[in-house]
Parts: structure tokens; C-alpha cells; sequence
């Protein structure tokens, strides 16, 4: 488990980010009845035999095969500050970004940075300072920033195009889970709510904490999952909330799951919050666009299941005689890890929740 800190601006005229922004981290991805709207995924106007993974399914990154054995990846992400310390939420955008390629059990390479700036609200130095935070992360896992694009635009937005690589044979996907696979999850959810929190000023100070050394948590375990042939499906969780990302599984594996609230991972102050009204936009978003795939999940329980998160855990499916091996690698990395759920042959819902 790696989680890189960041110093927290000091200066007595500190600039907090979240003050210029309407949405935060993926809460502020497009939800995603309307991106199938926007997304002709069946579109493919010349066939290209080495894109192994591409725009007709819903995974975490693109795939080109480079001969037989090698795979480049390609990804890109980017968001509005979930954070107000500018180094920070250079950080957390990378950690986000490279997650992509971890997702799909491979290793980064490089990475190029995506920059906007309101350049007449807020100082070019702070900007500075976001980069700084991003290039703390790439150096952490020995890539290089090696350049970018920027814009002036009306909101700061920072992220990443990552490029990685992956054997063949180590390549995973969201949608080849098989049925009696245990689900496991390697972060906790609620960042969404948390981070809501602070821009509503009632958050805890110990509570953001450790949201947010939970956004700065690498998902560089996702490249040991590229090793274990028995972990036959990966995902990371971040805007659709983890019923959403968990979806795209079982669609994609033409598969439904069962699930027990209980036992999903998941920071265990979320209720006071929620009690306060302290539920982001993207959790309604995600809701409406798939409320009606869902069984047995009641009102509250749903604003944590369908919250948007930002730097996400890995979403794991894992073969059923398997588990305790999986289990015992996960805990020398670090992770105590249990499964929450199961995937299950395809029936009308695609998720149930009990």
C-alpha cells in the first residue's frame, strides 16, 4: 500500500480551490444515461485488429497490442478540485489517472499533464504548486511528467494522459467475471460525501484525513492482480460510485451480482453527514441513470452505494476456489481484504442488495 502526503499550503493568503468550482474530483463526470447519449460506442468506421480494448466497451483505459506478447495502454482523466490545497489535488488527480492503468493490471510509463486555469482568478503560482503535487506522485512510481497542454478556462481543472504497458497474457478487463466469482474491494467508499462536507464547512478535520490519504493511495496492486490469473475481472471505482462501476461488470459479463451492504468497505462516519445534507450532486446523477438496475436498496443506503468517488479502490473479481490465495496476497501487501459480495448468473436486476 503506498500513499504519498503533500504539505498543505500555509501561506496567509491561502487560496482554497474548492471555492471556484461547481462540482469536485469525478463527482463531476457526466452521469451515465447521458454519456450514452453522447457515445456511439457500436460507431467504428475502419476495424483495427491490435485495439484490443476500445471505445465499445466501458473499461478503464484503451489497449493497443504491440505484437504477441506486449500491450501499450492509454488513458486520460481529468476533474475539478476535490481538495482546497493546490499540491494536493495535483496529487490526487495522478493518483487517479495512473489508476487507469493499473486497472487494466499493467504499469505506468509516462505521463503528460492536462491543465485548466482562470488565470484572472487565481494565480499563476498556484497552478505551480498543483503540478508540483503531480509530479511528486509520477516521481513516486518512477515515470516522468514529461509535458502537457493548458487552457484558460473558467474553472481549474488538472489531470493526466498516462501511457502504460502490460503483457498479453496479464491484461485485465471489466467484463469477463464468471459466475460464483467473490467480489472484493480494495478502498473504502464514501469520498463523495466527505469532501461534500468540507464545502459545506461541517466536515471533521480527522475524517477529511483520511479521505484524503485515501485518494492519495496508489492502486500499484493492481499490477500484482495482473499476475493472478484467477482474478478474472478488474475495475477501479471513481464518478459512477461503485453500483455503477459494478454494473458495467456484470453487463459487460452479461452476469448479475448479490451484494451485502454490510460488508462492502466503507468509512464508518458516513451517516452524520448524510444526515446533514451532505450528499454531492453526482450521487442523484448516478441514481437516476441506474436506480432501476438495482434490487433491495433502501433510500439512505443508496447514497453511499451510487456515491461518486474520487481515486477510487480496485473493484475485484475473483474465481471462488481462489479466494484465501488472493486473500493471503492481498495482506502481504497490506490490504485485509474480504469479499462483499458474488457474482451470479444474469437475472432482471443487474445488482441486488441485501
Amino acid at each position: 500500500m503506498t500513499i504519498i502526503t503533500t504539505q498543505a499550503n500555509t501561506e496567509s493568503n491561502e487560496i482554497k480551490l474548492t471555492q471556484f468550482t461547481t462540482g469536485g474530483g469525478c463527482g463531476c463526470k457526466i452521469s451515465p444515461e447521458i454519456l450514452d447519449k453522447i457515445v456511439n460506442r457500436q460507431f467504428q468506421s475502419e476495424i483495427f485488429p491490435s485495439l484490443l480494448v476500445g471505445n465499445k466497451s466501458n473499461d478503464d483505459a484503451a489497449v493497443f497490442e504491440i505484437d504477441n506478447q506486449n500491450c501499450i495502454i492509454s488513458t486520460t482523466d481529468f476533474f475539478t478540485p476535490i481538495v482546497d490545497d493546490p499540491a494536493t489535488f495535483g496529487s490526487i488527480s495522478s493518483v487517479n489517472a495512473i489508476s487507469d492503468i493499473y486497472a487494466m493490471g499493467g504499469e505506468p510509463l509516462l505521463a503528460i499533464a492536462i491543465l485548466g486555469w482562470p488565470i484572472n482568478k487565481i494565480e499563476p503560482s498556484v497552478a505551480s504548486k498543483v503540478l508540483e503535487g503531480s509530479r511528486k506522485i509520477c516521481a513516486s512510481v518512477s515515470i516522468p511528467l514529461a509535458g502537457g497542454h493548458s487552457i484558460d478556462c473558467p474553472e481549474p481543472i488538472f489531470g493526466l494522459a498516462v501511457t502504460g504497458k502490460v503483457k498479453k497474457s496479464c491484461l485485465k478487463r471489466n467484463n469477463t467475471s464468471v459466475v460464483g466469482s467473490l467480489l472484493y474491494l480494495t478502498k473504502p467508499i464514501g469520498v463523495g460525501i466527505i469532501t461534500t462536507a468540507q464545502k459545506k464547512g461541517i466536515v471533521n478535520n480527522e475524517h477529511l484525513e483520511v479521505a484524503t490519504n485515501s485518494m492519495l493511495t496508489l492502486n500499484k496492486i493492481g499490477a500484482t492482480f495482473g499476475n493472478l490469473k484467477y482474478v478474472n475481472a478488474l475495475t477501479d471505482v471513481t464518478g459512477f460510485g461503485l453500483l455503477g462501476h459494478l454494473i458495467e461488470m456484470c453487463e459487460g459479463s452479461n452476469l448479475s451480482a448479490e451484494i451485502e451492504f454490510n460488508k462492502v468497505p466503507k468509512f464508518d462516519f458516513l451517516y452524520e453527514y448524510i444526515q446533514q445534507n451532505s450528499t454531492p450532486g453526482g450521487t442523484a446523477r448516478n441514481w437516476k441513470s441506474y436506480g432501476h438496475k438495482i434490487g433491495g436498496l433502501g433510500d439512505l443506503n443508496h447514497s453511499i452505494l451510487a456515491d461518486p468517488q474520487t481515486s477510487g479502490g480496485l473493484l475485484v473479481s475473483v474465481d471462488f476456489e481462489h479466494s484465501s490465495n488472493f486473500e493471503t496476497v492481498c495482506l502481504k501487501a497490506g490490504f485485509a481484504l474480504k469479499p462483499f459480495g458474488r457474482m451470479i448468473p444474469k437475472k432482471e436486476k443487474a445488482v441486488y442488495v441485501s
